[in-house]
């Protein structure tokens, strides 16, 4: 499979203060493609940081309306993927994917 196509199913790293907190326990958080599935995200995540995942939590953020300055915006949805990891193994962020 080419890297192309294993980068399309991840499409950025959430780094908040949650997803921090999460880091202390091997969990990772990606933003992911609403499309997608556990089993392509296991595979593209073990082939890409090779590392060895063992759990996959999917959370799909839907559409809501927020008012700003009396004036109402759509803010669109999401899914987020929360990977567990094999212990002792670890993703740097830092680096950029």
């Amino acid at each position: 499979m080419n890297k192309i196509h294993l980068y399309d199913k991840i499409l950025s790293p959430i780094v908040t203060e949650k997803s921090t907190n999460l880091s202390e326990q091997n969990k990772i958080v990606f933003k992911v493609p609403n499309k997608v599935n556990k089993k392509t995200v296991k595979k593209n995540i073990e082939k890409i940081f090779k590392v060895n995942v063992t759990k996959i939590n999917i959370i799909n953020k839907r559409n809501r309306i927020k008012i700003a300055r009396g004036r109402k915006i759509k803010v669109s949805g999401y899914k987020k993927a929360i990977i567990t990891l094999k212990k002792g193994q670890s993703i740097d962020l830092t680096t950029g994917i």
